[in-house]
């Protein structure tokens, strides 16, 4: 059973205050060493890592646990905590270098912490739409974006629900 909890901390110990609540983190730790069925990351010494090399001969382990981690449930149940927005007219004239970009970098961001990941990319008539499974990410991306193709950045937080809202424009 899962409960919400802090992101950066489970308890107010030494006086941490949770900075925001993620239903889909576990209350307690789970069972060393722990696979996640869908992306196949690896949770050991109590956080979520990325080591493909590894994958195959803990498969064979009998004493490892599968499970799904939180990153695969926030795509499973199409919860997303950052959407990026992207539009306008230098979009399209830079589209395939701007996704070569952003796919790139969230590669990066991916090998460092594997709940971090894109969970889809929309076209619409307006622009793109790439939704995150954390909000961080959909900054980060909204970010390297900006310095690499300038343009207008607007990033909006809100609590309720925990969404980070990201827009870049560009029209010439």
């Amino acid at each position: 059973m899962q409960k919400n909890v802090g992101k950066f901390g489970f308890s107010d110990k030494r006086g941490r205050t949770p900075t925001s609540v993620d239903p889909y983190l576990q209350e307690h730790s789970l069972k060393e060493p722990a696979l996640c069925q869908g992306c196949k990351a690896i949770y050991r010494n109590k956080r979520w890592q990325w080591e493909p090399r590894e994958v195959e001969e803990m498969r064979n382990d009998p004493g490892v646990t599968e499970v799904t981690c939180p990153a695969c449930q926030k795509i499973a149940g199409h919860d997303p905590e950052g959407i990026f927005t992207l539009q306008g007219d230098y979009l399209w004239q830079h589209e395939q270098e701007i996704r070569n970009l952003l796919n790139n970098e969230a590669e990066r961001v991916l090998a460092k912490n594997p709940i971090s990941k894109i969970m889809q990319v929309n076209k619409t008539k307006d622009g793109l739409v790439i939704e995150t499974t954390e909000q961080k990410l959909a900054e980060h991306l909204g970010r390297i974006l900006n310095r690499a193709h300038s343009g207008e950045l607007q990033v909006s937080w809100s609590q309720s629900p925990r969404v980070c809202r990201v827009t870049w424009e560009r029209w010439e």
